[in-house]
C-alpha cells in the first residue's frame, strides 16, 4: 500500500485484510463490481474499491445474492442524501431476518421431532432388554 493521502491496494493487499483469495477478488472483478487500475501485469485497487468488497462480503454474510449487493453498491450517491438506498437496505434487512426466523423456527421443529424419535428408540431398547 502506498503512503498518500489515499489509500491503494495489492489484490494480496485486499485478499490478506479480508481473508479472502485473490481469486474472489479476480471474480468480483470480471462481475464489474471492483475496477482496479493497471501498472502492468499489477491490479491498483482503490479506496472505493475496498470499501465495495466491504459491501460485498458483509452482504454476503448476511445472505444477500451478489445481484442484491450489486443493486444496493450502485444505489449509492455520494452527492445526494442516498434516502432510497437506506430504504432498500433496510427492506433487505427485514427480509435477511425474516428468513432467518423461519430457519430457526425450522431448526427448533427439526430439534423436537429428534427427541421425540430418540425417546421412541430408547423405550424400544428398553423394552426389549425386558
Amino acid at each position: 500500500m502506498k503512503k498518500d493521502k489515499t489509500p491503494i491496494y495489492s489484490i494480496s493487499d485486499l485478499a490478506q485484510r479480508f481473508d479472502i483469495t485473490t481469486r474472489t477478488i479476480r471474480f468480483y472483478e470480471s462481475e464489474g463490481l471492483l475496477s482496479p487500475k493497471r501498472e502492468g501485469q499489477k491490479r491498483l485497487y482503490s479506496q472505493k474499491d475496498y470499501t465495495t468488497l466491504k459491501l460485498i462480503l458483509r452482504g454476503k454474510r448476511l445472505g444477500w445474492s451478489l445481484a442484491e449487493s450489486r443493486d444496493l453498491i450502485q444505489m449509492y450517491k455520494p452527492e445526494q442524501n442516498n434516502q432510497a438506498q437506506y430504504q432498500k437496505v433496510l427492506e433487505k434487512v427485514a427480509e435477511s431476518r425474516e428468513r432467518l426466523q423461519q430457519q430457526m423456527n425450522d431448526i427448533q421443529v427439526m430439534l423436537l421431532e429428534l427427541d421425540d424419535h430418540e425417546a421412541r428408540v430408547k423405550e424400544a431398547l428398553e423394552a426389549k432388554g425386558d
